[in-house]
C-alpha cells in the first residue's frame, strides 16, 4: 500500500517506520508540504491547530482515504464537530480517526507485547478496511468505536488516558477482550 504521512513527529514518523517495516511504501511530508497524488491513504499527524495549514501545503489529497491521528493539544477549529471532521472537510474522501490515544514513545515495544495491544478507531465504511489493516500492520489489534459521529468521543479519550498515565500507571498499552 502507498501511504503518505503528513507529519514527521513522534506519531507520524513512528508509524511510518512501523509501516515501512511491514512492507508498505511510505512517504513522509513535513512543513514544506509535498505531493500525495500516488497515495492510497493519507495519514494526518500534525499539531491540531495546524491541520488546515499542513494539508494546504499538500497537493493530491482531494478524495483520498484519510486517517486522522491528531489530538486537541494545540487547539481545535470549533467550526467542526471534531478534528477528524476538519480533516474530512479539507480532503473530502473516506475518513477515519485512529492512533490518537497510543503513546508513540512505546512504538518500539509493541512487538514485545503478547497479546497485541489494542488501538481504538472510528471510521466511515469506505475507510474501515484500510484503517484496520494499517492498525494491524502497526502491531495493534483494532477496536472499532463506530462511525465519525464518535470521532469527538475518541478525541476526548486522550484526557482519560493521560489521567491514567499521570496517576500511577505511566505510559502504557491498553487491551480489551471479547467474551
Amino acid at each position: 500500500m502507498k501511504i503518505t504521512v503528513v507529519g514527521r513527529g513522534n506519531v507520524g514518523g513512528g508509524l511510518a517506520k512501523r509501516w515501512e517495516a511491514a512492507g508498505h511504501d511510505v512517504t513522509t511530508l513535513g512543513r514544506d508540504g509535498g505531493d500525495a497524488s500516488d497515495a492510497d491513504v493519507v495519514v494526518v499527524s500534525v499539531p491540531s491547530g495546524s491541520i488546515a495549514d499542513a494539508l494546504g501545503g499538500v497537493t493530491g489529497v482531494e478524495g483520498k482515504t484519510t486517517i486522522d491521528t491528531t489530538n486537541a493539544f494545540h487547539g481545535r477549529n470549533d467550526e467542526h464537530e471534531s478534528l477528524t471532521h476538519e480533516v474530512k472537510s479539507i480532503v473530502g474522501g473516506p475518513t477515519a480517526k485512529s492512533f490518537n490515544i497510543n503513546f508513540a514513545v512505546l512504538y518500539d515495544k509493541i512487538d514485545e507485547q503478547s497479546p497485541k495491544p489494542g488501538n481504538y478507531y472510528v471510521a466511515e465504511d469506505d475507510a474501515r478496511e484500510v484503517t484496520e489493516q494499517l492498525i494491524r500492520d502497526a502491531g495493534y489489534d483494532p477496536i472499532n468505536v463506530g462511525g465519525l459521529d464518535n470521532a469527538r468521543l475518541l478525541e476526548d479519550q486522550i484526557d482519560f488516558i493521560m489521567a491514567v498515565a499521570q496517576n500511577g500507571l505511566g505510559q502504557a498499552f491498553y487491551r480489551y477482550w471479547a467474551v
